[in-house]
Order: C-alpha cells, then sequence, then structure tokens
C-alpha cells in the first residue's frame, strides 16, 4: 500500500509539473489570446482612424472638384465678385447707381449657374420633369425680385418685372435661339412640335385675357364698387389660372411624356444614343440640390440690395423705373434660359429651346403673376392683374407674334431676326414710356 500511495503522489506530481488542464500553463494560454484580442482590437481601431481620415480626404477633395466644377469652369463667372462688391459699396457710399448696377452684374452669373445646377439635376430626372425644372428654376431669380419688391410695397415694380420676363423670353430669347439654331443649321429647315407650341400659345392667350379685362375694367370706368371689383377681379382671376396651371403640369406629366423630346422618332433614337454617348452629368445628385440651394440663398441676398436702389439708380442714371423693371431686370434673371435656349437650338434641338422660352413665359404668366397676386392678399398689398394700358396692349401684340411665328411648326434665322427686332422696339417703347404710378405706389402703411 505504501508504495502504491507513493507511486500515486509521484504520479500526482509528475502530472503537475507536466500541466494538466488546471495548470499554470493554462493561464498562461488564456493571457496570450486576451494580449492577442486587445492587440487586433488597436489594429481595428487605427484601420478605422485610417479610414476615417481618408474619408475625410475624399469628402474635401470632392467639395473642392464640385467648387471648381461649378465656379471655375465658366468664363461669365468672373463677374461674381461684383455681388460682394455691390454690398460693399452699398455699406461705404449712397451711389445707389452703382450698388444698383453691380448688383445686377453679380447676379448675372448667380442666375446662369442655377440654370446649369438645373440642367445637372434634370440629367436624374429625365426630359419632362427636367423641362419643368429647367422653367422652375429658370424662374426662380424674377420670383426672388418680385417678393422683396413686393416687401417693400413696390407694386409697380413686382408687375412690370415679371411682365418683361415674359417679353424677354418670347422675343429675344426665342429670338436668338431661333437665330443661331437657324444660321448653324442653315443647309436644312428645323423643326419642331407644333401641337405643344399651340397648346403653350393657348396658355398664353388665356394669361393676356386675365390681365386684359382688370386694364379694360379700369380704362371704361365701369366697376361695379369702385376701387374693389378691379381687386377682387383680379384675385378671384388668379386663383382660376394657378388652377388651370396645374392642370396643365399634370397633363404634361401624364399625357405628354415626350413633350421636351425631339418630334421625329427616328432623330429621337439617334439624339438618345448619341447624348447617352457624349453628355454626361458633372456632378451627383445630391450635389445638384446643394447647389441650387446654396444659389438661390445668394441670389436672394442680392435682389434685396438690388430692389432698394432701383429708385436711386433711376434718378442717378436717368431712366425711367419702367425701363429697368420691364427690361434691365428680366435680362438678368433670363441669363439661364438664354444660355440654355441657344444651346439647344444650336444642337437641333428646337422643342428644348421652345420648353425653356415659351414653357418660362407660361409659367411666369399662369404661375408666377397669380402666385403673387395671392401672396399679396395674404400679407396685405393689394397687387392686382391691372398692368395697365400700355403694358397689357404690349403683351397682347406680342402673344399674337410669337403666335403667328409657330404656327407651322417650322423655324429658321429670319424668323429669330424678327423677334429680336421686335424685341428692340419694345424696349424703346418702354425708354420712353412714363409710368406715373411707378413711384407713388407704395402705402403709407409697411
Amino acid at each position: 500500500m505504501g508504495n502504491a500511495s507513493n507511486l500515486q503522489v509521484a504520479g500526482f506530481n509528475s502530472h503537475i509539473e507536466m500541466g494538466s488542464p488546471e495548470g499554470k500553463p493554462v493561464i498562461e494560454s488564456h493571457d496570450a489570446s486576451y494580449s492577442g484580442s486587445v492587440s487586433v482590437k488597436r489594429n481595428m481601431l487605427s484601420i478605422d482612424g485610417v479610414l476615417e481620415i481618408l474619408g475625410r480626404r475624399v469628402i474635401w477633395n470632392r467639395v473642392m472638384i464640385s467648387i471648381k466644377i461649378a465656379i471655375l469652369s465658366d468664363k461669365i463667372n468672373l463677374l461674381i465678385p461684383c455681388g460682394p462688391l455691390a454690398i460693399l459699396v452699398d455699406h461705404l457710399t449712397d451711389h445707389h447707381g452703382w450698388v444698383f448696377f453691380l448688383s445686377l452684374l453679380g447676379i448675372i452669373p448667380l442666375a446662369e449657374r442655377l440654370g446649369w445646377a438645373t440642367e445637372q439635376l434634370a440629367f436624374y430626372t429625365g426630359p419632362t420633369v427636367g423641362g419643368l425644372l429647367n422653367a422652375t428654376f429658370g424662374n426662380a431669380t424674377e420670383l426672388i425680385i418680385s417678393m422683396y419688391a413686393m416687401k417693400h410695397g413696390m407694386l409697380r415694380v413686382v408687375q412690370q418685372s415679371l411682365l418683361g420676363s415674359i417679353l424677354s423670353n418670347m422675343l429675344l430669347v426665342l429670338g436668338c435661339a431661333f437665330f443661331s439654331g437657324g444660321i448653324i443649321h442653315h443647309k436644312k429647315e428645323q423643326v419642331f412640335n407644333k401641337s405643344n407650341a399651340v397648346m403653350s400659345s393657348g396658355l398664353l392667350l388665356m394669361a393676356v385675357m386675365g390681365l386684359l379685362f382688370p386694364a379694360v375694367l379700369q380704362f371704361t370706368h365701369t366697376e361695379l364698387h369702385f376701387g374693389k371689383s378691379e381687386l377682387a377681379l383680379s384675385r378671384f382671376s388668379s386663383c382660376i389660372m394657378l388652377i388651370a396651371y396645374g392642370a396643365y403640369l399634370f397633363f404634361q406629366l401624364t399625357s405628354q411624356r415626350n413633350t421636351y423630346s425631339p418630334i421625329s422618332e427616328e432623330a429621337s433614337q439617334d439624339t438618345e444614343s448619341s447624348d447617352d454617348d457624349e453628355e454626361s452629368p458633372d456632378i451627383t445628385k445630391l450635389e445638384s440640390i446643394i447647389w441650387l440651394a446654396i444659389l438661390t440663398l445668394i441670389i436672394s441676398i442680392l435682389s434685396e440690395y438690388l430692389v432698394n436702389t432701383i429708385e436711386g439708380a433711376s434718378v442717378a442714371l436717368n431712366i425711367p423705373i419702367a425701363f429697368i423693371s420691364v427690361i434691365l431686370l428680366p435680362i438678368v434673371g433670363n441669363a439661364a434660359e438664354h444660355a440654355s435656349a441657344i444651346m439647344f437650338a444650336m444642337k437641333d434641338k428646337l422643342d428644348i429651346s421652345l420648353g425653356v422660352a415659351i414653357g418660362s413665359s407660361t409659367q411666369i404668366s399662369m404661375f408666377a403673376i397669380p402666385f403673387c397676386v395671392v401672396v399679396g392678399w395674404i400679407i396685405g398689398r393689394p397687387l392686382d392683374l391691372n398692368f395697365q394700358l400700355f403694358e397689357t396692349a404690349t403683351l397682347f401684340m406680342t402673344v399674337l407674334v410669337v403666335a403667328f411665328m409657330l404656327q407651322d411648326g417650322t423655324a429658321n434665322y429670319f424668323k429669330g431676326l424678327m423677334l429680336i427686332f421686335c424685341y428692340l422696339i419694345v424696349a424703346a417703347s418702354f425708354f420712353v414710356h412714363v409710368d406715373p404710378q411707378s413711384i407713388q405706389d407704395k402705402p403709407s402703411k409697411p
């Protein structure tokens, strides 16, 4: 027994020395695995830190590339510093003429970049929605200027600037598009979708009807309630025009899928295949939305300085307010439409040019003007559709001229030249036109 017990003790001791599952070597192996997991976690943390730094660098590089594409890719952007310079001149001096002139120059590249950002977003939305976006954001500058002018009680500036936008789009922008497209493609006759043009002309005539009746009512002194019937009729007509424009949008988006596409099936297939190879967006969808928001904000800031100095600039430069409102302001606001319409016409895409120019005029007449009347109704500004007889007659003749130009569905450089000459006649008319209500239309109470 003693020998057996000694053998068991010896065996137990040797078992401990060699390492049992409960011995020290197991503890040492546990320490090794723990230290290994710690080192793995440290490596993962260091990798996460490197990835975070790399992610920040990628984002920063993308931001710089986007700024370079948006700001430094066009020579017209050399005018952008005029905006901050206008703000500086306004704070340091009282020269309203210089502030107005610099603000005007500063808004031109911003309006053009707004149209560029809209075109970038249109790559992701399709031709129909893209055409509507072009018309909408192309008119954002005019709408912003009108809101600030209404805020300051300059109701005639609101009316005349919106009227000038319609005239500028229908005569100057469309005329330049027809002229440039006709010069480039002089060996063939350019065609466009006549049915869409006729529908847009019908909407413009409806807008003329809405503006004509309040003017005639006031001119003939046949109001049932003097001073109230004209305003009530304007507000009622504005609501009807907004409903009609909403129905027009619904009809376009549901029934007219190819409104902004070429008229020929074969031509559309060819141009779509070539466009897929040649044209692609320069920035992403998110970047397009961000740039739209930034540019709209900057234009809003400059528009306030522009509106505040209109009357001072009229006196300093000896230019009628009517000419500033109808001619100068819309040329600035229509910079995006002007560039887009000419570019598409030179590429033989007249349907898109018409969608930009005529579509923009339709949106201003059927949406922007009634919208301003309703907003003025809400905030207590008595804005109406009585644009006075001179302005209404000018609009009526413009719509008739353009409707006759579009009735056959063809375009050439001579038609464009006639539209440009018509715009020059309109500009000269407003240069010698004195509007007695331009300055005296401010309400007594803010």
